[in-house]
């Protein structure tokens, strides 16, 4: 493995030992895993509400739809991560290059979201669900803007590389050959998500509106979040403002 390649092989592996260490740390945590899994479940009911236009958009739907599922949802990705660090090895030996730099991308985002998920969780204590004005709380107990700002370029950059991979046709025939190998090699859930991920952004011919909406209305969201005034008397301006961004009360 020559060093660039053993390079990004050690940045992926990293990040998911960051993962693992943070659920190695809710599992040991009295009511930790209970309380992220509030704050991924509002977070989750927080982008439909964000992006119900986009969710129902012939054009956007399916795309916002993986947004949702592979990257906000609330799912359990211990499997796909384990495959991921069994096989990186042999991931950047047999993938493209650029699948590589997806899965690097795809790593560090993972890394910051399940951070960041923790720390909201710590400060939620017991509490099993979550009001808007929690969520603001919670964020801003926090902080931490520069990791936000992070999370949301590394989301923009995951979905702009996977629409590049919709000009490069060759990139697609190689992913489709890719299938035994990578089953073989018990990549099958990398295989999915990044086929799923081509196909998806291929059917929406062309992502610069969508990528644009999703940098626009996530930088307004955690710059209001960040903004709101929520322990004041009566309510503000910048509070109200924030809730208005989020989905209130819970179902």
């Amino acid at each position: 493995m020559h060093s660039t390649a053993h390079a990004k092989a050690e940045a992926i592996l990293a990040n998911l030992k960051v993962v693992d260490g943070e659920r190695h740390r809710r599992a040991h945590q009295a009511g930790m895993n209970r309380a992220v899994a509030a704050v991924k479940a509002y977070q989750q009911r927080r982008f439909t509400h964000t992006y119900a236009d986009l969710l129902a958009s012939e054009r956007y739907g399916s795309a916002s739809r993986f947004f949702l599922d592979e990257l906000y949802g609330p799912s359990d990705f211990t499997r796909r991560d384990a495959q991921f660090a069994r096989v990186v090895p042999a991931l950047v030996r047999l993938f493209p290059d650029e699948v590589v730099q997806t899965v690097a991308a795809l790593a560090e985002l993972h890394a910051m979201s399940e951070s960041l998920d923790s720390a909201m969780a710590a400060a939620l204590h017991d509490a099993t669900e979550i009001s808007a004005r929690d969520y603001i709380r919670l964020w801003q107990a926090t902080g931490r803007p520069k990791d936000r700002q992070a999370q949301i370029d590394l989301t923009l950059g995951v979905a702009a590389q996977l629409d590049s991979f919709t000009r490069k046709p060759l990139l697609r025939n190689s992913l489709r050959l890719m299938r035994g190998p990578a089953r073989a090699a018990g990549m099958s859930e990398l295989q999915h998500f990044l086929e799923s991920g081509f196909d998806t952004f291929r059917a929406m011919k062309g992502a610069d509106e969508f990528i644009a909406t999703v940098k626009s209305r996530e930088q307004a969201l955690a710059s209001r979040l960040f903004q709101a005034n929520i322990d004041a008397a009566s309510s503000t301006p910048s509070s109200l403002s924030a809730l208005a961004c989020l989905p209130d009360p819970a179902p």
